[in-house]
């Protein structure tokens, strides 16, 4: 076998071996995932879980909203009120 095929058989196998391993990421975090849902089934406050995990979903969401979806006030406007705030004061 020529170092060029042997390369080729070492790059082969680490592809696949990088391809087992996240599919067995996938496989654990899922199985971990589905245990955790099977739990929450379980527990007699599900109503209430259910409930409370919706506020916080809409608690997040105003909050991105307000991050992302205010838009700031122009510079020159904020400079131009504060020089009129500074003249009223001045009472010029």
């Amino acid at each position: 076998m020529t170092q060029e095929a042997r390369r080729r058989t070492g790059l082969d196998e680490q592809a696949v071996l990088l391809v087992a391993g996240v599919a067995d990421l996938a496989v654990s975090t899922l199985g971990t995932a589905l245990s955790t849902v099977r739990g929450l089934l379980r527990r007699s406050d599900t109503a209430e879980l259910a409930a409370q995990a919706e506020h916080d979903l809409m608690a997040r969401g105003r909050l991105v909203l307000d991050r992302y979806a205010t838009v700031p006030p122009a510079h020159l406007e904020v400079l131009a009120r504060h020089a009129v705030a500074r003249r009223s004061a001045d009472g010029g």
